[in-house]
């Protein structure tokens, strides 16, 4: 009968067990990290931060393909996803209901600085492109209608003094852009991503091609006029066939969120990320610049409060943006 006794209360307990392991289940934050085509930066480091945030084991975070900047903020803005990858500038836009922004978004709130995205104007040999006003009457992709990358595109041809007019655009993403390269169908094509970048890598190994380099003085006022881009360089040999350094303006790529994502689950998502930044490092050349110490620099929105507290426990100092 005390064995009989001793049985019921071992199934009882361990019902009980499995019952609140059960609910620890139930209860896990699912956030899901829009980031960008799959020929991009921004998906393959977006799979491994999600994969590094889930390993806080308080939420499971899952990537998806995106259209990148713009469209994320659209959908942040929203509030139908929960973490999404976005230009600094273009952030900066959405907040403030500037350029492609009719309507501040002032939900907006930044979760980390990831690394500078720098901006590759891929160029044809045979074209004969030395400087950017060489783009007049050539074919030019300026990324999909509406991205950050066709608002980077605009800011630089404002400086130059070159308009749409000047040339024939086509609104291509970033695949697209170089697989039109590969049927000699453009002969300049924008990218914004972080260095090295895959579609440009493989269209290196079929294709002569080259990069812009911008002057000194361009880039300076540049800069002066849009204080988001930076005077940046991509090595010598970064690409098959640019054998020297190509000067060049970049932004930075961040993460970014919306105010209604709870406290609690930014913290995890973010505690998550820096502590398994071998992960993230894995995944792609650009992702090895991802730091602490760098998490906060560039960010043009408010930061969410959830990262916020992370930040202040490892004593790093959080902007107050308004």
């Amino acid at each position: 009968m005390k064995e009989h006794k001793s049985m019921l209360s071992l199934f009882a307990a361990t019902a009980l067990s499995a019952a609140l392991c059960t609910g620890v289940a139930q209860a896990k934050d699912f956030v899901t990290v829009a980031t960008g085509g799959t020929s991009g930066t921004y998906y393959p480091i977006g799979g491994a931060i999600a994969q590094a945030a889930s390993k806080s084991g308080a939420l499971q975070a899952t990537a998806e393909t995106g259209n990148a900047s713009v469209a994320n903020l659209n959908l942040l803005g929203k509030g139908e996803i929960e973490v999404a990858f976005a230009q600094n500038d273009t952030a900066f836009w959405a907040y403030n209901g500037q350029q492609m922004f009719k309507e501040p978004t002032k939900n907006l709130r930044a979760v980390a600085a990831l690394y500078p995205e720098h901006v590759q104007v891929i160029t044809a040999k045979d074209a004969k492109i030395a400087g950017v006003n060489d783009l007049k009457g050539k074919r030019v992709s300026v990324g999909a209608a509406g991205s950050g990358t066709e608002a980077d595109a605009r800011a630089i041809f404002e400086i130059a003094k070159l308009t749409y007019n000047d040339m024939k655009v086509d609104h291509l993403d970033f695949g697209a852009t170089t697989n039109r390269f590969k049927d000699n169908q453009i002969d300049v094509g924008f990218v914004v991503a972080g260095f090295p970048t895959a579609s440009v890598m493989d269209l290196t190994t079929t294709k002569d091609v080259g990069l812009l380099s911008f002057s000194d003085e361009f880039l300076a006022q540049l800069t002066k006029t849009y204080p988001y881009f930076v005077a940046s360089l991509i090595p010598a040999k970064t690409y098959r066939g640019v054998d020297q350094d190509t000067k060049t303006p970049a932004v930075v790529a961040m993460l970014v969120t919306h105010d209604k994502v709870p406290d609690n689950v930014i913290y995890e998502f973010v505690k998550g990320m820096y502590e398994n930044l071998a992960t993230i490092h894995a995944s792609h050349a650009t992702a090895k610049q991802i730091t602490l110490d760098s998490a906060l620099k560039g960010i043009t929105v408010p930061v969410h409060p959830g990262a916020a507290k992370y930040y202040k426990e490892k004593g790093i100092a959080v902007p107050d943006i308004k």
